[in-house]
């Protein structure tokens, strides 16, 4: 998984796969639009308006759970580098 973001045009991305395959995307609300592969799997989720949907220069903590082992893994430390 890829959490990508372009301040040019405040959109943030976040793919779930890494090969390119064609889409079908969804718009599921204004700010908010879903890519989905031939499979019917999710490819990928494109937030618009991504500063204010994610706190974007007010996240100061990231952290990433696996909620079936309980394995967290504790991405701040970039982030307040950034800052």
């Amino acid at each position: 998984m890829k959490l990508s973001y372009d301040p040019r045009y405040n959109i943030a991305y976040i793919s779930m796969r890494g090969e390119l395959a064609e889409v079908v995307s969804i718009q599921v609300s204004a700010e908010l639009v879903v890519d989905m592969s031939p499979d019917g799997s999710v490819y990928g989720i494109e937030l618009l308006n991504a500063n204010e949907q994610l706190g974007i220069g007010a996240i100061r903590e990231f952290i990433v759970v696996n909620e079936a082992t309980g394995e967290r893994a504790d991405l701040s430390q970039p982030l307040r580098e950034a800052a």
